[in-house]
């Protein structure tokens, strides 16, 4: 089933009519004959999408509507309404409400299927988001979403700019946002990588000519890494159900069908600037949590988490290429000591510029990361045995040749690491893949680790082969 749809109708034939269409197109399909039975199914089936009828015997679609968004279980459901006749005042109170589109009879089922999918499409992806923010939180990575933003950007897109220069003039009053006006050929000519547009409002003419260069730049917007995120509004001002469907299917998030009216674009405007803040805030906690889940809080570094599957991918490749590569376990000399004399703010400032000392030491390709209390893993793709061990004494003396100063003391304190180094690849001679070959040569070096420790400390020990 492509998704589980809820038809609301208080005229049965008007319900099975719909489900015909639907379920031939491999929709699950409910049905309710009122508002209270519709939120009852709602709330217990959790549907992809409802469509309503504007009038129900106990409430309209705008209530019900409403009543869904004040809902935990049920806010994010989409939900469009079916009109048996034009009125505006209906149409405006719907989408006021939160109602994503109005159709009206008789439908054209061509448009019908392309705007179901276009909503339910909308649907799974905010849910996803939605699945990776709760996750976050849950790990304790994510802030709280605000309610409030910027007042955007929206760009008209026009071939007739006389008209849609008055567009703007009666939109202008409704809207927070501010208004731009383009033609199809500039829009993304012209963008500025800085300040892209939250809303295109792409106006279709009636020169199929020019409507082909339009839908040729929606296609463009949603493949363009910058503008990918906007919302993409199309106006057709001449009915076309035909090129509405494919202007849906193309990645239109919007569509309005007769022409433009201030009233009714200003509110699908704000509500895909609500849409896409929310996505846009959505998006950057989970890319915040992932950040958080493999970084280490006090150095910055990546945590072993990171760790072991990048070391995994480095002997994969090694094996695949026959080249060896170097990996070292660093650990700082008596670190318990420092804690004990000092205090644990100076061990985490000791700990913090350890860190930047290696990794100013290091090749950008190399990583080091914090994989322990006062352990540090490091990772060199592609490095001999020769250069393993120049660059694992050079870290050495970076670390001891000169003091650190910590909180606690004037004085700067000597600090020394140990590290033990384990050569990988086609010095190791075993041939191991993954997260076994990682696990291998990450033992070998805490063995050379072990005997550096043993020997005296603030010395590199070399084992060999590393498998």
């Amino acid at each position: 089933m492509q998704g589980k749809i809820l038809i609301v109708d208080a005229i049965s034939t008007n319900r099975i009519v719909l489900k015909v269409k639907l379920a031939s197109a491999f929709y699950e399909i409910m049905q309710a004959s009122s508002g209270e039975e519709a939120f009852a199914l709602a709330t217990w089936h959790d549907p992809d999408l409802v469509i309503c009828a504007m009038e129900l015997p106990d409430c309209d679609a705008a209530d019900l509507c409403a009543r869904l968004h004040a809902n935990s279980r049920t806010s994010a459901v989409p939900m469009m309404v079916i009109g048996t006749r034009p009125n505006s005042a209906a149409r405006l109170r719907a989408l006021s409400a939160g109602v994503l589109d109005v159709m009206h009879k008789p439908l054209d089922d061509t448009l019908l299927l392309a705007r179901v999918r276009s909503l339910i499409r909308a649907h799974n992806t905010a849910a996803e988001w939605q699945l990776r923010d709760d996750t976050s939180r849950a790990l304790g990575f994510a802030e709280e979403m605000a309610d409030f933003g910027p007042p955007g950007e929206t760009v008209i897109v026009s071939t007739e700019q006389d008209s849609a220069r008055e567009w703007i003039g009666e939109l202008q009053p409704l809207l927070r946002s501010t208004i731009a006006l383009t033609a199809p050929d500039r829009a993304l000519r012209d963008l500025n990588p800085e300040k892209v547009p939250d809303v295109f409002v792409l106006a279709l003419s009636s020169s199929e000519h020019h409507s082909g260069d339009v839908l040729r730049l929606l296609a463009a917007i949603r493949a363009t890494n910058s503008t990918r995120h906007a919302g993409i509004l199309v106006l057709q001002t001449r009915i076309d159900a035909g090129l509405g469907a494919y202007a849906l299917d193309l990645g239109a998030d919007d569509l309005m069908t007769d022409g433009f009216d201030a009233a009714e674009l200003a509110l699908r405007v704000k509500a895909m600037m609500r849409r896409k803040r929310i996505a846009d805030q959505l998006r950057a906690t989970v890319r915040t949590g992932l950040q958080a889940a493999v970084s280490d809080p006090l150095t910055g570094l990546r945590n072993r988490r990171y760790a072991m599957p990048h070391l995994a991918r480095v002997a994969e490749h090694a094996r695949a290429t026959g080249r060896s590569f170097a990996v070292m376990l660093a650990d700082l000399d008596h670190f318990k000591q420092i804690n004990d004399l000092y205090g644990h703010a100076s061990g985490d400032a000791v700990l913090v510029e350890t860190a930047r000392r290696l990794c100013a030491d290091l090749r950008p390709a190399d990583l080091v990361a914090r994989i322990g209390g006062e352990e540090f893993l490091i990772v060199m793709p592609s490095t001999t045995i020769a250069e393993a061990r120049t660059a694992a004494g050079r870290l050495c003396q970076t670390i001891g040749a000169d003091p650190f100063r910590v909180p606690a003391t004037r004085d700067p304190i000597k600090v020394t690491v140990s590290i033990g180094l384990a050569i990988g690849g086609r010095a190791d001679g075993a041939g191991l893949r993954g997260e076994n070959g990682a696990e291998a040569i990450l033992a070998a070096a805490d063995k050379a680790l072990y005997e550096a420790k043993s020997q005296g400390r603030n010395q590199v020990t070399l084992s060999r082969p590393a498998a």
